[in-house]
């Protein structure tokens, strides 16, 4: 059982960075490059730092607070000129700053919000990882979706490493709708990006602050204080099912009606062979979200082992419609493991 688990969450993870995407229009894309700059910052120690910011209104600057904190100095730089913020405007705790300019002579993005993004919403972030000259265009989907401090976090496959933290993560329409932001350890990870209504909460506040922090933000918590969303993850690609069991309905109990938190611990109970209650908390994340590409897929591996070829056929028919290339790999998965 524990090998045929691990099997089906190598494939939702394949499934999270090899999902078929349409190519972002190249001119909507050019249009915003020229919105989105390199973010350096002086160390105290005298070092060199980079991030990414999007210009989001007249002389505003969004980006991540952690490319700021305990700088000696904060710059941008475009088109070849180097400018300094005049003022700086943050939420520690969220991880979100507004750098504030005069005279910069850089049109702002159009605003969104991640609440009106859907489970499978093709979306993509422009950035500089690892602090190419250029911007880099990097397209992915949205993987989930959590409640969170009144707004939204977003979790995608559009992957970032360094020097993209702050990028702006944009709508097939262009618009902002996050700013990728942390990461979770290990080679499969998973990537979480702020929502823009933090930033336009900024946009309305006069206060200005200091680089020194005066909160940690929440992703940087201790393990038992991080959000339950982040606590999952470990114990989920270890296979540690008791683990992610107990997290699980913990998370439950706070919010009963989350999708994740049954699909999680669907996947805890099905990895300890309790394959009847799995079912049931698999389709419970379906009914509160019927476009939970993995919760689909984990049901379609639990019915293969119960023969419930019904089942199996509902689970193949939804993945194909929400996702011609993950029902492939599922197929594929299928086959070997029939």
């Amino acid at each position: 059982m524990r090998t045929l688990l691990h099997g089906l969450i190598t494939l939702l993870l394949v499934l999270s960075v090899h999902t078929a995407l349409a190519e972002p229009d190249r001119e909507l894309v050019y249009r915003l490059k020229a919105s989105v700059v390199k973010v350096h910052v002086i160390t105290q120690s005298g070092g060199h730092g980079v991030g990414t910011g999007v210009v989001v209104a007249k002389d505003m600057i969004a980006t991540n607070c952690h490319v700021l904190a305990n700088s000696n100095g904060i710059s941008i730089s475009k088109f070849g000129e180097s400018i300094s913020p005049v003022a700086l405007v943050a939420d520690w705790a969220h991880d979100a700053c507004l750098l504030k300019f005069q005279y910069l002579e850089l049109a702002p993005v159009k605003l969104a919000s991640a609440a009106s993004l859907h489970y499978g919403d093709e979306v993509f972030s422009i950035g500089f990882p690892g602090g190419p000259p250029k911007p880099q265009t990097i397209a992915g989907k949205v993987r989930a979706l959590y409640p969170f401090d009144g707004s939204t976090m977003v979790r995608s496959d559009a992957a970032f490493i360094m020097g993209s933290s702050g990028s702006p993560t944009f709508n097939q329409a262009g618009e902002l709708v996050s700013l990728s932001t942390f990461k979770s350890p290990g080679k499969q990870a998973y990537f979480y990006s702020i929502p823009v209504e933090w930033v336009q909460a900024l946009m309305q506040q006069d206060r200005t602050s200091s680089p020194a922090p005066d909160a940690t933000p929440f992703w940087d918590l201790p393990p038992q204080a991080r959000p339950f969303w982040m606590q999952v993850v470990q114990p989920y690609q270890n296979s540690d099912w008791p683990a992610l069991e107990a997290i699980a309905r913990g998370w439950l109990q706070q919010q009963p009606a989350s999708a994740e938190a049954y699909f999680y611990l669907a996947s805890a109970l099905h990895g300890q062979g309790q394959l009847a209650q799995a079912q049931q908390a698999y389709q419970q994340a379906l009914a509160l979200q019927p476009a939970h590409i993995d919760a689909w897929t984990g049901l379609a591996i639990l019915a293969r082992q119960l023969n419930q070829t019904a089942l199996l056929a509902d689970a193949q028919a939804h993945i194909r419609q929400l996702d011609p290339q993950a029902y492939a790999d599922l197929e594929q998965r299928l086959q070997e493991t029939h």
